[in-house]
């Protein structure tokens, strides 16, 4: 077996992968950089990303100001260190993504464009029109092609981690287009794949996005932290869960129920429609127990109105809004009002990581919302994320490439034995059992209890309930079967290893959430409605064990800012 050797190997390659594999590439002159992507890169979720990046670029800004909104945001939970340098090395970032390129939009005075959004205390989302994410990726990408030391294996889909000695040595990967399965050595691997929105019914989330990279993590013994915070979206399309940008709130779109009410004003006065994610999907819910919501064929919904903006702000600053809700409700923005409805967005939590992102384990490094470093806490706020790409993508390829130089490949014949040994995990649970179970089933029944369970307001024994079904659907994928047994684009096959990794960010999420019996951010407990500083100020570990996961907790970094009652 042929064996490919990188110093660094990226698993993932979006927004948080290709800065990673730039950053690396510049660290270590002469490494060699794999980036292996189960799709094109620029298929990534990234693209997707719409409404802006936040950073400090503005008189009327600064970078404490920053740190406390994001602070605040995360209901004090994000580590207060990490987010000190994040605000800061913010800055460098997007300039340094618009010398490669990215084409901000731009006020008359020739400075980049900066918006405002949710949580923000000013304007500091700077932005491209609202395909943000889409223009970024787009200069990661075509920057990442002048480096002749990255080699992409597109359209590869990693199955495991490899391990030998305590530290990470490499992945066993599928390749898509023959169906045979790959050992790749590396002296260093960072997860860059993204989160788990699929693993609930309604997402902006792409197909794509399962928690590959936090359960092959999960798997080799790195915790996973802070799983439980879920962030969702106040403004996704109904039926779709197409995402409306949070731009059309920061141009000055309003929120408005079946009364004609703006009723913001009663839930979060002072920031109405600019409120945090967390606090308006709430507010939605209370609006839908009210009456006070519209019904439709998908559900109840309110309305986005950007009326008022007029055609010229929408077609210049919102002109995605505008395509996406002609194509897919057949309604002109400028003309009706949107049906909107909260939709799950975003993961807080992910692998484990420290302030550079490094995990535990030896050799495996993550960074994006594969990680939780933790910038975000208990709630993100709208375009940090963005830029928590590239600040973190920066940081972990940074300190991979160091750790590369000072390590050795692992022994040849011991990978060549793990591949082998994957090949037969693969041939004999997914092709060689007759299993009865089909991987539609059980996953619409993990989505429908994640629902029922784990959303946004959750109870005790609405957890106990979606922690007991999660357990019987993990013995059921036992008996998991598929009916495509070739080896070319075998999408069965993806699709069933996807619904393992599903099972895993599941069980760990809704275990993790059980145990936090407060609420916070965006874990809203009802039968715990107080946040609990004294016993729950601390990041929640979920460790894989043979049963059920075990979850521990770690404090969380305080610095300047003491934790203080959220209110907007």
């Amino acid at each position: 077996m042929n064996i490919p050797k990188h110093d660094v190997l990226l698993v993932g390659g979006g927004g948080a992968g290709l800065r990673a594999a730039i950053a690396a590439s510049e660290t270590y002159r002469g490494a060699d950089i794999g980036v292996v992507s189960k799709v094109y890169p620029m298929r990534s979720h990234t693209v997707s990303a719409e409404g802006g990046t936040a950073a400090v670029l503005r008189e009327d800004d600064n970078l404490d100001l920053h740190a406390y909104d994001t602070i605040k945001g995360s209901d004090f939970l994000g580590d207060q260190d990490v987010v000190e340098a994040f605000v800061k090395e913010a800055v460098d970032e997007v300039i340094q993504l618009e010398h490669w390129g990215c084409p901000w939009s731009r006020d008359e005075d020739g400075r980049v464009s900066v918006r405002a959004f949710g949580g923000m205390s000013v304007k500091r989302t700077l932005y491209a029109a609202d395909k943000t994410g889409f223009h970024m990726l787009h200069a990661l990408f075509q920057t990442s092609l002048k480096y002749d030391a990255i080699t992409r294996y597109d359209e590869w889909f990693v199955t495991s981690l490899l391990v030998e000695d305590g530290r990470v040595c490499g992945v066993t990967a599928l390749n898509i287009r023959s169906g045979n399965i790959h050992a790749i050595s590396a002296k260093s691997v960072i997860i860059c794949t993204g989160g788990a929105g699929k693993i609930f019914p309604f997402t902006t989330n792409a197909a794509i996005k399962n928690g590959d990279g936090m359960a092959l993590a999960y798997r080799i013994g790195c915790p996973l932290k802070d799983l439980e915070f879920v962030q969702y979206h106040p403004t996704g399309l109904p039926g779709t869960g197409i995402l409306m940008t949070e731009a059309s709130r920061g141009e000055g779109g309003h929120l408005v129920n079946s009364k004609g009410e703006r009723y913001l004003s009663e839930y979060v006065p002072g920031k109405m429609e600019l409120g945090p994610r967390d606090i308006l999907s709430r507010s939605f819910i209370h609006e839908e127990r009210k009456g006070n919501v519209f019904e439709g064929p998908d559900g109840s919904y309110v309305h986005l109105d950007l009326r008022h903006l007029g055609e010229k702000v929408i077609d210049e600053k919102l002109p995605f809004v505008r395509e996406l809700t002609r194509n897919y409700v057949g309604i002109d923005p400028v003309i009706e009002p949107i049906p909107v409805r909260p939709v799950v967005h975003y993961c807080m939590g992910g692998v484990h990581t420290d302030i550079h992102g490094a995990t535990p384990i030896s050799g495996l490094y993550a960074a994006g919302e594969a990680a939780c470093v933790s910038l975000n806490g208990a709630n993100r706020l709208g375009s940090n994320s963005l830029t928590e790409c590239l600040v973190f993508g920066a940081r972990a390829g940074q300190v991979a490439a160091q750790h590369a130089a000072d390590t050795d490949f692992a022994d040849s014949a011991s990978m060549v034995k793990m591949a082998q040994d994957e090949q037969k995990r693969i041939e004999t649970q997914f092709f060689g059992n007759n299993g009865k179970e089909r991987v539609a089933n059980i996953r619409d029944d993990l989505r429908q209890t994640m629902e029922e369970g784990a959303g946004i307001f959750r109870t005790e024994d609405a957890l106990k309930a979606t922690c007991d079904t999660i357990r019987a659907l993990k013995e059921r994928y036992k008996n998991i079967g598929i009916d495509d047994h070739s080896r070319v684009f075998n999408t069965d096959l993806v699709n069933a290893l996807e619904l393992g990794y599903m099972l895993d960010v599941a069980e760990g999420l809704a275990h993790s959430a059980l145990l936090r019996r407060e609420s916070r951010g965006s874990h809203a407990r009802s039968d715990y409605e107080e946040r609990d500083d004294e016993n729950f100020l601390k990041h929640s570990l979920a460790y894989q064990t043979d049963g059920d996961p075990r979850i521990e907790y770690m404090p969380v970094t305080l610095t300047r800012w003491e934790p203080e009652e959220r209110t907007y």
